[in-house]
């Protein structure tokens, strides 16, 4: 199995996280962010991960350093439980609608990290800023090494339009992560 476990403590977090790839949606998360926390939820279930995570954030601050920082470990997992790549399926695109909403989230697990966020979304769903979703796949992609582009389609309603986000993602990560080879999946032999 493709597991991986990280500790991470700055003077704005301290977070703990253990991460398997091939999981069954397990789940035990802890931010301090109502919100954040389902949206994990929802990310670990649609991605067919299994997660445990406690944070201890600044949250008397504000959500983004707890939101970016977990983001951060969350990439150091992904690419470290992927290891070399090999037979991994790399490339994968998911549309996921979400009642009146529609996001597509398109993704290779290339090595180069990039994200390309189309997402107009502003304001606050329970205690979560809509600007910390771009800043946490920033971070998960940047540290994953995965390139990244989101697209809400069609928009509506902020909590549908996040949750579409995070659905979206990790429906296209458990395919582009999903062992269906042998080789590295790179006319160069390497990602």
């Amino acid at each position: 199995m493709r597991k991986a476990k990280l500790s991470r403590k700055t003077k704005e977090t301290e977070i703990v996280m253990e991460l398997n790839l091939d999981g069954s949606g397990k789940r035990e998360i802890s931010t301090g962010i109502g919100f954040f926390d389902h949206m994990l939820d929802l990310l670990v279930v649609h991605g067919g991960l299994d997660i445990t995570l406690a944070c201890k954030g600044d949250l008397a601050v504000d959500g983004h350093h707890t939101v970016e920082d977990i983001g951060i470990v969350l990439g150091q997992l992904i690419a470290k439980a992927l290891g070399d790549k090999a037979g991994i399926e790399r490339y994968a695109c998911s549309y996921v609608p979400m009642d009146e909403v529609l996001v597509r989230t398109v993704i290779d697990i290339s090595g180069r990290p990039l994200l390309v966020y189309g997402a107009d979304i502003s304001g606050k769903t329970g205690d979560f800023e809509a600007e910390l979703v771009e800043e946490f796949f920033r971070a998960v992609v940047t540290h994953s090494h995965i390139s990244c582009h989101i697209d809400v389609i069609r928009g509506g309603n902020l909590h549908h339009t996040i949750e579409g986000i995070f659905k979206s993602f990790a429906r296209a990560v458990r395919t582009a992560a999903k062992v269906t080879g042998k080789d590295i999946p790179s006319s160069k032999g390497v990602l």
